[in-house]
């Protein structure tokens, strides 16, 4: 449903923030981005996306801060999954330029290393790097910062980190290779989400998520309903759908926001058509 949002001209004040990870991470970082420092704002690092959004959700934190895309490597797909099985808005979003350092204990020279530990993400946006080091293994971790923190503490000389020179900084590691991602322009968009269902009248994005029904020109027939208004698609996204083999839902972002008759006509006929139809927010 898309009734029931609430247009403001600024969001309430953040008095709590939440992020995945500890301190150091690319969470922790667009945090700090969007909603600027020394504001009296005390943010919460949690261990795992769902903790996170439980946190908005129980009063414990006022907002959440998540990845939902890299320009390198594509979907944060845990994310599109908890959009949909909870209750939160999207109110903002927050482009965080990322560049991934390779972070050792001091002194390590590349010659002694044998693992690297980063999130998966980290460890995609890096695949040239490991492509071109067939003698290092790269291992999963919960967050680029936590993978610091633990070469940190286990003050072994053959494992590195892939993780922000912020990071690094803050857990006392040198970098060894300052960019070790191909791509100088890697981009990681994050999403905030709060517990109120409210837009800023300034929001030019709105993101939907639906399911059609399962037959020839479905997809295309809802499409339609946006070309016919004029309404820019800007995004679209497919995930499965768990309890049906096969079929999937699909999230979108158009252009615009729920004050525009435009969007507005089309969302009408969209809901009427599709299943599972829900406006996920407006930033």
């Amino acid at each position: 449903m898309y009734r029931g949002f609430r247009a403001v001209t600024e969001l309430p004040a953040a008095h709590r923030v939440a992020y995945q990870g500890v301190e150091g991470a690319y969470g922790n970082l667009a945090a700090l981005h969007y909603f600027g420092e020394n504001r009296g704002i005390r943010f919460l690092h949690l261990p795992c996306f769902e903790e996170t959004v439980n946190a908005v959700e129980a009063g414990h934190a006022d907002y959440a801060v998540l990845p939902i895309e890299n320009s390198t490597a594509g979907s944060v797909t845990d994310t599109y999954d908890l959009l949909m099985h909870h209750s939160l808005s999207i109110v903002g979003e927050c482009f965080l330029p990322v560049t991934h350092s390779l972070l050792t204990l001091p002194g390590v020279r590349e010659e002694e290393l044998r693992r690297v530990y980063s999130h998966p993400q980290g460890l995609m946006q890096c695949a040239d790097f490991f492509r071109m080091h067939p003698e290092l293994e790269g291992i999963s971790c919960s967050n680029t910062a936590v993978a610091a923190q633990k070469v940190r503490d286990d003050a072994d000389r053959t494992q590195a980190a892939i993780a922000s020179a912020y990071a690094g900084a803050l857990y006392g590691l040198t970098p060894l290779i300052e960019r070790v991602n191909r791509f100088s322009e890697n981009t990681t968009r994050f999403v905030i989400l709060g517990r109120e269902r409210l837009y800023r009248r300034d929001a030019r994005k709105l993101s939907l998520v639906l399911e059609t029904a399962h037959e020839a020109g479905a997809l295309y027939h809802i499409l339609g309903y946006f070309y016919r208004n004029r309404v820019n698609l800007l995004r679209l996204e497919s995930r499965p759908v768990p309890e049906v083999s096969w079929e999937y839902r699909f999230f979108m972002d158009i252009e615009g926001n729920l004050g525009q008759p435009a969007v507005l006509e089309a969302l009408q006929a969209v809901a009427a058509k599709a299943r599972g139809f829900r406006v996920l927010g407006c930033c």
